[in-house]
């Protein structure tokens, strides 16, 4: 059986990373996989994190088994991050959360999901979108297609674009939004552009399933839901999928979450039962310690502001080094204007290097990004390696 198998092809980001690990020159600069660096090149836990733990192994008395959707004080802890203390959504109970193996579980949760409950749906995503969102789907059995979202020429949402292919999807699909620091453009919906496009769903009669994975990192944690909460005043039904790997730094315990919001709260609790179905036949149960984690910091007064300090370093930091590399860019006299950069959110930006530079900063310079739209982690930019990647860059140019 296993002796007839072809090899099968690396994936476009994790396989980068593995082709980084092998490569030699002491001075390569690996910009692809989505993980925050500091300014000393290393991905740092939160202090809060490790004043969590120490509660925790201090505390705890039993590694037993969670329920199939995890613990209610952290699907109560989600909530209200997401939407905020006291949210009508929260106080009618119209919302019901289960913790999942990362964002990534979360999105595979909602797919097979989605194809359990109604198997003809198509699932919209934004085009470029993270490369696995298209897998993740197709692999649950659902159709997949495209709407526009990035104009290449102008850097900037293609918001007018975007806007009428929304009008022309079919009713009941679902359509995943990005809830902000879009991954890979680094390119957002303004709150205005937000509120229209949630009457454009709520019009076609479309579900929102919002890939939250950056809270925090863009403008802030109340700022970036600006539009999960502009689909909520829409009175949408709608999934989110939440991330805690690059808010907290939990990269390797995969914290995540599903949180389903319904018209009703007879009718969350319905879709509950068919949720925990889906999860009893994948994994069965969730990861206790990192939501555990998450819990304690969101549930303790003191810790969520050091938490909230520690996420605004990040974000600073973030901020700080796209202003220095398009600073760089003009040191090294390139002349093509990277102003954009400045302007984008989160730890992702798409260059516009094309695939023939991409493949000569791999090959001559060991500066490992990825080639769609020349998509990079800013995150993982130094002082250190700062000048040597924007001469390396300078030179393809």
């Amino acid at each position: 059986m296993f002796e007839k198998l072809e090899m099968a092809p690396a994936d476009p980001i994790l396989g980068l990373e593995e082709a980084f690990k092998k490569d030699a020159n002491p001075n390569k600069i690996n910009l692809s996989v989505g993980v925050y660096k500091d300014a000393d090149g290393e991905t740092p836990i939160f202090h809060t994190v490790k004043v969590a733990e120490v509660r925790l192994l201090e505390e705890e008395t039993s590694k037993s088994y969670l329920g199939i959707v995890g613990s209610p004080d952290y699907g109560a802890a989600v909530q209200e991050l997401i939407f905020g203390p006291g949210h009508e959504i929260i106080t009618s109970k119209r919302s019901v959360t289960a913790h999942t193996p990362g964002g990534t579980g979360g999105l595979r949760v909602a797919a097979d999901f989605l194809k359990k409950i109604n198997p003809g749906v198509k699932v919209w995503i934004s085009q470029p979108t993270w490369p696995n969102h298209p897998n993740i789907f197709k692999t649950a059995g659902l159709a997949v297609e495209t709407y526009p979202y990035f104009d290449a020429a102008a850097n900037a949402l293609a918001f007018d674009s975007m806007l009428a292919a929304l009008q022309q999807i079919p009713e009941g699909d679902v359509v995943l939004v990005h809830g902000s620091c879009h991954n890979p453009t680094g390119v957002d919906p303004s709150p205005e552009q937000w509120v229209k496009i949630a009457e454009v769903l709520k019009a076609r009669n479309l579900v929102p399933l919002v890939d939250f994975a950056y809270q925090g990192l863009g403008a802030g944690i109340k700022e970036d839901a600006q539009g999960v909460l502009a689909l909520a005043a829409a009175g949408l039904e709608m999934l989110i999928a939440s991330s805690f790997s690059k808010n907290f730094g939990l990269y390797n315990e995969r914290v995540g979450a599903l949180t389903l919001v319904s018209s009703t709260p007879e009718a969350a609790a319905t879709a509950l039962s068919h949720m925990k179905i889906v999860i009893r036949v994948n994994y069965s149960n969730p990861p206790a310690h990192g939501a555990k984690i998450v819990t304690t910091i969101l549930k303790s007064s003191e810790l969520r502001a050091e938490w909230e300090t520690e996420v605004a370093a990040i974000r600073e930091r973030i901020q700080s080094v796209r202003r220095r590399f398009v600073e760089e860019l003009r040191a090294q006299g390139v002349k093509q204007d990277f102003s954009f950069i400045e302007r984008q959110n989160g730890m992702f930006s798409f260059t516009g290097l094309n695939k023939e530079q991409v493949q000569t900063l791999r090959d001559k310079y060991s500066v490992y990004i990825v080639e769609t739209g020349g998509r990079i982690n800013v995150a993982g930019m130094t002082e250190k390696n700062l000048p040597a990647l924007c001469q390396a860059i300078a030179q393809v140019l």
